[in-house]
């Protein structure tokens, strides 16, 4: 399978996120990818940077340009606060029923961000702008011929909306990646195999009849994002029936992962989309430090043929998936799985 990878990611390095109230160590270290890079080189794959940088238009078409304006200024404009910190963290929230916009960074973070977990450093913007790009380059290698393109992409985007970044992450790599595939072949579906909810996602699609989209995820009654991500939030307008949200139990093992991923097959086979979109995030992993599921190594290989099974045109983007010891492994063991099913498949 062809990767398509950039070093940019590395100019993304946040220290420290908030969780249950106290300041600790950031999981979505550079580390992630380049462990990632070894073990796909490793297991044959080949990897390559984007052949071309795809312009902002892409990620302008799912992104405000306000937020892009923020996310491209905040750290400048935080870095000249006496007293500021190394990295953008809001310390007040926006309620979406507000109508002002405010003119201080500060307030425009509170605006743009949801949560305490997605610091924007020097690197932030320019790392994220690269990862949108290897998306929307791997969605061109898809559209010239390629059966199958992995993008390694980091930061990760499954969690934000056209305005809004958090939960580690900026720009919705695979919803620009979809988007920029359903213009060109018509129809896509794109399901999310990450621990989280793919709640961004879900708002970009949620009233479009081109995209059909799943996210398989721990329960949200008592886990991140918390708010969203229930199985009554099937879509609206021309999208309605086409959001399909299958929240798992907490410690959910491989069969009771797999009978799901079962219901999420058949329902993209019978929207009979022209490609696929997977968000694979890996820290549904037993050992993963989110601690949401327990799907195994195997698990994941059967994951991945499952879903190669389909047939499909298939994009992989890569969400989370944080325990460095055992990702390489997880990466490597999806993939593996993915490709003798597709070719059987496809």
């Amino acid at each position: 399978m062809l990767v398509v990878h950039s070093p940019k990611h590395a100019l993304h390095h946040p220290v420290e996120v908030m969780r249950l109230g106290r300041f600790g160590p950031a999981r979505d270290v550079p580390r992630r990818i380049e462990v990632l890079v070894a073990a796909l080189a490793a297991a044959g794959h080949a990897l390559v940077e984007p052949a071309a940088d795809h312009g902002p238009a892409p990620v302008e078409a799912m992104h405000t340009a306000r937020y892009l304006d923020f996310l491209a200024t905040a750290h400048a404009q935080w870095s000249a606060l006496p007293g500021a910190a190394r990295d953008v963290l809001p310390h007040t929230f926006a309620t979406r029923d507000m109508t002002a916009y405010p003119t201080s960074v500060v307030g425009r973070a509170g605006f743009h961000m949801q949560d305490l977990v997605a610091p924007i450093g020097a690197g932030t913007f320019e790392a994220a702008m690269a990862a949108a790009n290897v998306a929307v380059d791997a969605a061109e290698r898809l559209i010239a011929g390629e059966r199958a393109v992995y993008a390694l992409c980091r930061p990760s985007g499954h969690h934000a909306y056209a305005d809004m970044g958090g939960g580690a992450t900026y720009l919705n790599n695979a919803a620009i990646a979809a988007n920029h595939l359903a213009a060109r072949l018509g129809r896509v579906a794109l399901i999310d195999v990450d621990v989280h909810h793919a709640n961004g996602t879900q708002s970009h699609f949620y009233a479009r009849g081109d995209v059909f989209t799943v996210s398989l995820h721990r329960d949200p009654h008592d886990y991140w994002p918390y708010l969203i991500g229930y199985a009554g939030e099937t879509g609206e307008g021309t999208g309605h029936g086409l959001n399909l949200n299958l929240p798992l139990p907490a410690g959910s093992d491989d069969e009771t992962y797999l009978a799901a991923l079962e219901t999420a097959c058949r329902r993209i086979a019978a929207f009979a989309p022209a490609a696929l979109v997977v968000s694979a995030g890996y820290d549904a992993h037993v050992d993963d430090p989110s601690a949401g599921l327990a799907v195994t190594e195997a698990g994941f290989r059967r994951i991945g043929g499952r879903l190669g099974a389909l047939g499909l045109p298939t994009l992989l983007v890569q969400e989370g998936g944080y325990n460095c010891d055992t990702l390489g492994g997880l990466a490597a063991a999806f993939t593996d799985g993915f490709e003798a099913a597709h070719g059987a498949g496809g």
